[in-house]
């Protein structure tokens, strides 16, 4: 099988628990994996952002890792998160975290430096020539500072060992210009749970999300539902979470889905600083939410 086919459907950005003294929780991380795979989810990402991976240390996310690895045992695939703005520093993590077991690389595009097109490109052709496994582009202008075009992703579909993007720019006209032009086998997946709908009715491959933390069953059936398209009966599963999107990104993410996890009783309500919690008016929110 194909890694288009492979990672066709929805992928969970795992978030990562803490106990009260802001270790990392890995009672409860084992019950969220559970939780993903009982659900239904196609496959996981261990340490994308949505895991607070800029205040998680080397060592915890290697462990991370490893953990996931063993529960998962190879019942679902695992994509690894390895993203940041130091390419040579990047280079060196590709052969120093366990890799083995995984089945590609997602990686952000670099933040804060806020390189040029050029620069993007060679940064990920740097990262493609030195990983042992498969890269997957992740373009989040709103968290990066710096769109990456639909030219670079396309200039980029054609470089050895990328196989494909989460895209998570929000822009509807640059996801439709990649889908047109792309590679048939260069896979091209949401990043935004609130669009995800319309933009698998566009031809997207699946997700990559947040909120199926919180609600793998139904979101997954709601992707798979519309990669059968079916988009009228997805409709019908989505339009109760619109809701539910709005609230888990009111504030901060993972802080929101956070909130609804903990409300599900799947894990504590901490995150690491410089991240807190939802406002007490939002969690409250969530609450009434989750009771209606």
């Amino acid at each position: 099988m194909s890694l288009i086919q492979t990672l066709r459907g929805t992928g969970v950005a795992v978030v990562t628990p803490f106990t009260a003294d802001l270790q990392v929780d890995y009672r409860a991380l084992e019950k969220v994996i559970e939780s993903l795979i009982a659900g239904g989810v196609e496959y996981i990402v261990t340490l994308g952002t949505t895991g607070e991976t800029p205040v998680l240390e080397t060592a915890e996310k290697i462990d991370i890792v490893n953990f996931t690895m063993d529960k998962i045992a190879g019942r679902i695939p695992v994509v690894v998160g390895i993203g940041g703005n130091n390419t040579a520093e990047l280079i060196k993590d590709l052969h120093k975290y366990p890799l083995n077991k995984a089945i590609a690389v997602l990686s952000a595009s670099p933040y804060y430096n806020k390189p040029s097109q050029e620069g993007i490109y060679l940064h990920y052709k740097a990262l493609a020539e030195a990983s042992p496994k498969p890269i997957l582009l992740y373009n989040v202008p709103g968290r990066t500072g710096r769109n990456m075009s639909a030219a670079t992703t396309l200039k980029l579909s054609t470089v050895p060992n990328i196989v494909g993007i989460k895209e998570a720019s929000g822009d509807m006209a640059q996801c439709m210009t990649i889908l047109r032009d792309r590679p048939s086998d260069f896979l091209v997946v949401s990043g935004d749970d609130a669009l995800a709908l319309a933009q698998l009715a566009c031809g997207m491959d699946g997700v990559i999300s947040v909120a199926a933390n919180a609600y793998p069953a139904e979101f997954s059936n709601m992707v798979r539902t519309c990669l059968s398209g079916n988009f009228a009966a997805a409709k019908t599963i989505n339009d109760p979470l619109i809701e539910a999107y709005e609230l888990m990104f009111a504030e901060n993410n993972p802080a929101g889905v956070k909130a609804f996890m903990a409300e599900k009783g799947l894990l504590e309500n901490y995150l690491r600083l410089p991240g807190v919690p939802l406002s007490q008016p939002l969690q409250q929110a969530v609450k009434l939410f989750l009771s209606k």
